[in-house]
């Protein structure tokens, strides 16, 4: 992995912030600091980070999925969350199965997945934990009405899949399992789908997305930024400042085509959010209990605003 530096200044931050429209402009230098630089990290799977990040083993500000990081705050991990979301997404054409099966076998509509099987990379990955509410708010399928498939566990060490789990076998992949049957439907983004057999369940996901958010208010948040508690806690200006670096970073980006900004910044834009998927991963085993949206957020950093 390599790392580059973004400014000079005498503070240096070791930081994982990865290529988003929302941050381009800062990993490219535009936005810059008299109070801190920043080390970006250069990997490849940024999710093979986040166990280190969460033992508070490496960086000093880092993108963590939202409900990774809702189970460390649940074990004490030494993090705080800071109000920015680094990428968002409408979730529901990730949920797909294999359309070219004959009528018989092929799922038509959500509710047929009903005592079915489900392939995941893991139980508590933010994507899957969206589509779980969804599947349960809006198509009456609980969680527990699922056989859960998942490829590996948890970020956080300790956290156990619920009982309605089954391990997949050892170098397996969902799309490999999908089409050989061994699954009958897969949670996969889009852009990982590489097989034109695998098609969204939902009928055209992209207005069910829209009309879900009508309904609920929620911009469906994947990763956020988080912060070594003890360095907002001891360095105010320096939460402030990486949000402020961030917010104008944002500022740089296109708008969103439909309008609707899926990087909100900001507690009074999050919240809704928030609880969104604060109850989703509640209610389908992934925390142990429902926090309070404030207590994610410290004092410094539950007052930044956009």
């Amino acid at each position: 992995m390599d790392t580059a530096a973004i400014g000079a200044a005498p503070r240096q931050l070791h930081a994982l912030m990865t290529d988003y429209p929302n941050t381009r402009a800062l990993r490219a230098g535009q936005i810059g600091s008299d109070l801190l630089g920043l080390m970006l990290e250069e990997v490849t799977v940024v999710f093979r980070e986040f166990p280190a990040l969460v033992r508070g083993e490496k960086y000093d500000v880092a993108e963590l999925p939202i409900v990774t990081y809702l189970q460390a705050h649940e074990a004490g991990a030494p993090l705080v969350l800071l109000p920015y979301v680094m990428n968002g997404r409408f979730q529901h054409d990730a949920l797909v199965h294999d359309a070219s099966l004959p009528p018989a076998r092929r799922l038509t509509v959500p509710q047929d997945l009903r005592g079915r099987r489900i392939g995941v990379r893991s139980y508590s990955q933010t994507t899957v934990t969206w589509v779980r509410g969804i599947l349960a708010e809006d198509y009456g399928i609980a969680p527990e009405e699922v056989t859960w498939v998942t490829l590996d566990d948890a970020h956080v060490a300790g956290v156990a899949d619920p009982v309605w789990c089954r391990r997949a076998p050892a170098g397996a992949t969902l799309q490999d399992l999908l089409l050989a049957g061994r699954i009958d439907a897969a949670v996969i983004a889009p852009r990982f789908v590489t097989d034109d057999r695998i098609r969204p369940l939902i009928a055209d996901p992209a207005a069910a997305a829209l009309d879900w958010h009508r309904r609920t208010g929620i911009r469906p948040m994947n990763h956020m930024l988080v912060m070594r508690r003890e360095l907002s806690r001891d360095g105010p200006d320096l939460a402030a400042e990486v949000f402020r670096m961030l917010l104008a970073s944002k500022h740089a980006a296109p708008v969103a085509e439909n309008g609707i900004d899926l990087t909100p910044a900001g507690l009074a834009n999050l919240r809704p959010s928030l609880e969104g998927i604060i109850d989703y991963a509640f209610r389908s085993g992934a925390i142990g209990r429902r926090p309070s949206v404030d207590e994610l957020f410290d004092d410094t950093t539950r007052n930044l605003s956009a």
